[in-house]
């Protein structure tokens, strides 16, 4: 009989291969997956959303290409990789800190070419970046006798960090490109190129100049190259798992897909594990304030955001002056695929939320949003709760009406939010969405379709919503009973609570909250 596993250390903020290895750090095992891609090709993009593991993996390239044997000891590489051959490697990363400006770019690029040359032991004569770096290929190349490999990582984060300032982020964009235009015509000098970052630019802007690289983002072969899968908490983090429901464990973390097997997120897993809470770690590292601001502005309908709709092509599709809503939020780890359709020359692509965590922080940063109060979401969405828990729908009136009641009448004249006729629903929606409860929207019946449907609490509640200068008082409860919304649901043995919602763009607030609850 085996005994079961120990535990090891948790290698939080460990992004460093060489001090996961060394102190004895879990680690999920993705070198047979690096050594499958070296082998396909010499040149590669990959986008994956921020704290998924990216940087580990360009510093896991680094050491094998390096030659760095004792490291893999027991790993799939160990047997696997040439280790006759070292490579000399240029590892660019823009992770470290915020440039705000062309100036501070240019002279970051040029501590990174003079740091790595001395690294490399040559010396660099040229003036300019595009010059000192293709010099450093071609130099690396002829001093150690082996093609060079350049790992860039977070190759858009000095874009990022200013797209919120058009202009600065333009300039950086030049910047970069001024860069990485330098790979396509040393070609015969390199072995490998990989670049890895949040964002995939548009060919057109930044990698105009690089067509030679291969985009592995949608490709089903690597959607696991970074993330964690259910195998692996289950075989690598067995003894973590006993005292946390592992159901939980997946519906919270669970869920990141790229058109193959779907993985956790490495940071939310590693910090459940230490502190025994599920919280949304992830998430309130960084607060996605432009995506919240872009919405807003946009008059974007939060119900639909869970269930958009992108085809390949616009999910491709960004740069500082175009930036689609489906992919910044697909990008960014907002929304991932739920499944897809292939048409002539295409793929669209079903999004949703990936998990609880994104579907609950998220919902709860744009109520604040909606609502101009920062505060005010967190208790309404826990009394919203209780009321949800106690089973009786018509307390829910004067929750809401309360909330409505206390948004100032200078924000709503303010906020170009507040001003489209789903704004109303999508207030309604995201209390609900911030409980990170099963809600369908536009729930699909033989007879027509629900405005919404949360299944909480060991009940059914079904929601149609109204404006009622649009349409005559009244119609919101009548439509759910004429089309027989509840009959979905009747088999569930559960209450079946049917809610019309009405509201008055004069009045800003409910004018109607009709209930009626079925027996089970």
């Amino acid at each position: 009989m085996h005994s079961p596993p120990s535990r090891r250390r948790l290698p939080i903020g460990i992004q460093t291969f060489a001090k996961l290895r060394e102190q004895d750090c879990y680690y999920v095992d993705k070198t047979g997956l690096a050594i499958d891609l070296i082998e396909s090709g010499t040149a590669f993009f990959l986008s994956r959303p921020r704290r998924f593991g990216k940087s580990l993996l360009v510093d896991t390239l680094k050491e094998l290409f390096e030659g760095n044997r004792a490291l893999f000891d027991g790993l799939a590489a160990d047997t696997r990789w040439d280790w006759s051959r070292q490579h000399p490697v240029i590892r660019l990363s823009f992770s470290d800190g915020v440039l705000s400006s062309r100036v501070e770019l240019d002279q970051r690029i040029g501590e990174l070419l003079t740091e790595t040359a001395r690294e490399l032991g040559v010396t660099l004569g040229a003036e300019s970046i595009a010059g000192r770096f293709s010099e450093l290929i071609r130099l690396a190349h002829e001093r150690h006798g082996q093609r060079v490999v350049v790992l860039i990582d977070e190759y858009d984060k000095p874009i990022l960090d200013n797209i919120d300032r058009p202009e600065t982020a333009r300039e950086m964009r030049e910047g970069l490109k001024n860069l990485y235009s330098v790979l396509k015509g040393a070609d015969a000098h390199l072995k490998f190129v990989f670049l890895t970052g949040v964002s995939k630019f548009s060919k057109v802007s930044l990698f105009s100049g690089l067509n030679h690289l291969q985009d592995i983002t949608l490709v089903p072969r690597w959607s696991a190259l970074c993330g964690y899968t259910d195998e692996d908490l289950d075989t690598v983090f067995a003894p973590e798992l006993p005292g946390l429901d592992r159901n939980e464990i997946r519906r919270w973390y669970n869920g990141y897909n790229w058109r193959g097997e779907s993985v956790y997120n490495p940071f939310d897993v590693l910090l459940l594990f230490r502190d025994r809470e599920f919280l949304p770690y992830w998430f309130e590292t960084g607060t996605p304030t432009f995506l919240v601001k872009l919405l807003t502005e946009r008059r974007e309908f939060t119900p639909n955001l869970g269930r958009m709709m992108a085809s390949s092509t616009l999910l491709s599709t960004f740069d500082v002056d175009t930036i689609p809503t489906e992919s910044l939020m697909f990008q960014a780890g907002y929304l991932t695929i739920a499944s897809e359709r292939i048409r002539p020359g295409q793929i669209d692509f079903q999004l949703k939320y990936p998990n609880q965590e994104v579907q609950a922080s998220l919902n709860d940063v744009l109520l604040q949003s909606l609502s101009g109060d920062v505060s005010a979401p967190g208790r309404q969405v826990s009394r919203l709760w209780d009321l949800l828990e106690a089973g009786d729908p018509q307390p829910l009136r004067d929750l809401f009406h309360a909330f409505f009641a206390s948004i100032p009448n200078d924000w709503y004249r303010n906020s170009p939010i507040a001003q489209f006729e789903g704004y109303w629903a999508s207030i309604f929606y995201s209390h609900f969405a911030a409980l990170g409860l099963d809600i369908r929207v536009e729930d699909t019946t033989n007879k027509g379709r629900i405005d919404m449907t949360v299944l909480a609490c060991g009940a059914v509640w079904i929601f149609e919503f109204k404006v009622v200068e649009l349409v005559p008082e009244g119609r919101a409860i009548a439509q759910i009973r004429a089309k027989g919304y509840a009959d979905k649901y009747r088999d569930r043995g559960e209450p079946v609570h049917l809610i019309g919602v009405e509201f008055s763009r004069v009045e800003r607030n409910l004018i109607a909250f009709d209930v009626e609850t079925l027996p089970r």
